[in-house]
């Protein structure tokens, strides 16, 4: 690199040698060698060793950036401002969540009106590193009690604990195992899913979770008494979740089989004022979305995808649950519904217009009573409450917005801001707009660009060009203080909105699903050279990046165009198509990607898979690969197989380099953690673009 001439180059480093086995699989004819198979054993001697010399390797690299350590003091500063969370209102109390600016976790407050808050949940004092994390946090009916749950080290498994409003003590009721779950009040007690206890504690985080079950807890009994509501034996890989309605007149059970290859969800309802009452069908396909928002009596108000891509609201009898009986609410628009919430007498929708909130308030029968003006195009979420609520809260942010909290009066029709907002840095002097790339098969596909105002247009700016493109997962704009560190050095941000997605609905989901993913990295690429044409960057300079799914997306683009992009940073990413399936929840992909042990869907897998086509001799981008020892969604071993054959088949002068984070999971599981990762991100990148970035000493 011209910054550094001293620098080790990719060829002169020396990577930690990776042994090879001769484990050869059979795909339906095709033989295909996995000679790094051991390292999916992510608990074995000989895997910790390697991830330790991996580490030793990109920590040594990393360290002898100079600006490495001034970019995390700077994202340090960035970061450090007051943010708060949108109340959540239940009898005479309010949930919020605030942190200072520094603090690893946010901490909840429990506020009663007139009063001052006092600290309900603070989950910095719950471990020494500050990795262990609450969510969903539930009142019961009574607002006399809050269940939430607890995760360490970033990992998905939960554990349920119950605390006393009144006394702000913790019940003696702990619900362990649980995963892909709710907290749904009823009575005394509530409902939950979980998974039976791994037989080896070490396989806890890489081994097939199978056999979801629903139970009901009562309080003050052992989880050993919990009874079992729900189980499906003969069909393992499906998810079982139970919700209440507002009132707890019903139970609500979700059936998805996203393992066989479906992408929406069976619904059965139980009225729990009848003693005894069964949970009845009120939808028993797969392949559309069913979500109960509330009853209207003793009938259920779903939103639904069913006969409408874009999402409809219906109101249906579960006990004449037939097609033909259901009453439409709410239309589906030629704009996706993006968001649907029942408070205050009232149903909330929010669409997406080009990727961007549009708001409205309905009456309960489905008329229009006003669109909400927001502060300006962005995203807006929120508007949750209880049906007798007179106010609801929403947050409102746009790329060079901070997430800012809105308190809307339901009656009056208008809303105030709640809270001040104020920033280390002056977001104005940054601009954000949408432009539209062509794809190859003539797809308009939208993306955001963001940067200084002022941008030159020479085709020298440094770019971090970042995808998802699945699971029908929407990109909105949205704000990072982090971000800021490489918008202030001149950098571009562009976020594109690609195939895969829900940017515009069910079809444009499809559209990148399965058999027609490669959509979604051609998608990808026609962002990229719209950039090239339009003077913003070119390919040395330009960054890619994705996480999850955006992973896969990453590790595709890489090794199909190789050249496009001087720097590829794939976190957490999906890289072995063919075994994905094998772990963890994995299976729940096969909705959207097609298995391996299809022979139907075996041929465009192989076809993408970023393990299976690197290439030996190719020139690859310099690459950091960014994963957590404790992700128990994508776990490790993708990362870790993909490094090793890239070390191996890689033939330029740049780094590929893989950083392995301890106790973070599925993303970074502390404040610190994330601003540790962001700043070797940025380091890594800008060295690999040859950008000097300007920052204090």
């Amino acid at each position: 690199m011209s910054l550094s001439p001293d620098f080790p180059t990719g060829q002169s480093l020396q990577y930690p040698a990776t042994a090879r086995v001769d484990h050869v699989d059979d795909y339906h004819g095709t033989a295909v060698s996995d000679p790094f198979r051991w390292l999916e054993d992510d608990t074995s001697p000989e895997t910790e060793a390697w991830v330790a010399a991996q580490n030793r390797v990109t920590f040594g690299f990393l360290d002898r950036i100079p600006y490495r350590e001034r970019l995390r003091a700077r994202l340090t500063e960035l970061v450090n401002y007051p943010r708060l969370s949108a109340p959540t209102a239940k009898g005479p109390w309010q949930v919020f969540a605030r942190n200072d600016g520094l603090q690893n976790q946010a901490v909840y407050y429990l506020q009663r009106e007139g009063m001052p808050p006092k600290v309900l949940l603070d989950p910095n004092t719950m471990s020494a590193d500050g990795t262990t994390r609450v969510a969903n946090l539930t009142f019961d009916r009574e607002a006399t009690r809050i269940a939430y749950m607890v995760s360490g080290s970033g990992s998905d498994w939960q554990q349920i604990r119950v605390k006393n409003l009144d006394t702000l003590e913790d019940l003696p009721d702990r619900i362990d195992w649980v995963k892909v779950s709710g907290i749904a009040w009823a009575g005394e007690g509530f409902f939950y899913s979980r998974y039976p206890e791994p037989d080896v504690a070490a396989a806890a985080y890489s081994s097939m979770n199978e056999d979801h079950q629903v139970y009901y807890h009562a309080l003050g009994t052992s989880q050993t008494d919990d009874v079992l509501i729900y189980r499906d034996t003969e069909r393992p890989q499906r998810f079982h979740q139970v919700s209440t309605t507002d009132d707890e007149r019903f139970a609500l059970l979700y059936v998805s089989d996203r393992g066989q290859g479906s992408d929406g969800n069976a619904l059965y309802a139980k009225d729990l004022r009848q003693p005894g009452a069964a949970f009845l069908p009120v939808w028993t396909h797969f392949d559309d979305d069913m979500t109960v928002l509330d009853n209207v009596e003793d009938q259920l108000l779903v939103v639904t995808n069913r006969a409408a891509p874009n999402r409809r609201v219906v109101l249906i009898d579960p006990l004449n649950p037939a097609e033909s009986n259901w009453k439409t609410v709410i239309a589906e628009r030629p704009e996706p519904l993006d968001g649907v919430s029942a408070a205050g007498d009232r149903i909330f929708t929010a669409y997406l217009h080009d990727v961007t909130t549009r708001t409205f308030v309905h009456w309960r029968d489905g008329r229009v009573e006003r669109e909400i003006t927001l502060p300006g195009l962005g995203t807006a979420v929120g508007f949750d409450g209880e049906r007798s609520a007179t106010a609801v809260y929403f947050v409102f942010t746009a790329f060079t917005a901070p997430s800012t909290i809105y308190r809307y009066d339901i009656a009056a029709g208008s809303y105030t801001q709640h809270g001040d907002v104020t920033l280390p840095f002056d977001p104005s002097q940054f601009e954000a707009r949408q432009i539209f790339a062509t794809s190859a098969d003539g797809t308009r596909v939208p993306a955001f660009v963001v940067a200084k105002k002022g941008l030159v247009l020479d085709g020298n700016n440094p770019t971090l060009l970042y995808g998802y493109g699945g699971f029908n997962v929407s990109l909105p704009p949205s704000f990072s203080a982090l971000r800021i560190a490489f918008l202030e050095q001149g950098g571009v941000y562009v976020q594109a909105n690609l195939r895969g997605g829900g940017e515009y609905g069910e079809a444009w989901h499809q559209a990148g699903m399965k058999e027609k993913k490669q959509n979604v990295f051609d998608d990808f690429v026609a962002v990229a050279e719209w950039l090239f044409a339009h003077q913003y960057t070119r390919s040395e300079k330009l960054a890619i990046q994705g996480g999850s799914n955006g992973g896969l997306l990453v590790g595709a683009i890489m090794t199909q165009r190789p050249a496009l992009a001087r720097v590829a940073l794939p976190a957490v990413g999906v890289l072995d198509m063919l075994r994905f399936h094998k772990f963890t929840i994995g299976w729940n992909w096969i909705a959207d990607y097609g298995s391996s042990d299809d022979p139907n869907a075996f041929p465009s897998l192989y076809a993408y898979s970023p393990l299976h086509n690197l290439r030996d001799g190719v020139t690859y981008p310099a690459t950091l690969i960014t994963t957590g020892d404790h992700d128990d969604r994508v776990v490790p071993a993708h990362s870790f197989k993909f490094a090793a054959r890239l070390q191996e088949a890689h033939a330029g002068d740049v780094p590929v380099l893989i950083r392995v984070e301890t106790q973070s999971g599925h993303g970074s599981s502390s404040l610190t953690k994330s601003i540790n990762e962001t700043a070797d991100v940025y380091a890594f990148l800008f060295h690999n673009l040859d950008v000097a970035p300007t920052l204090p000493s």
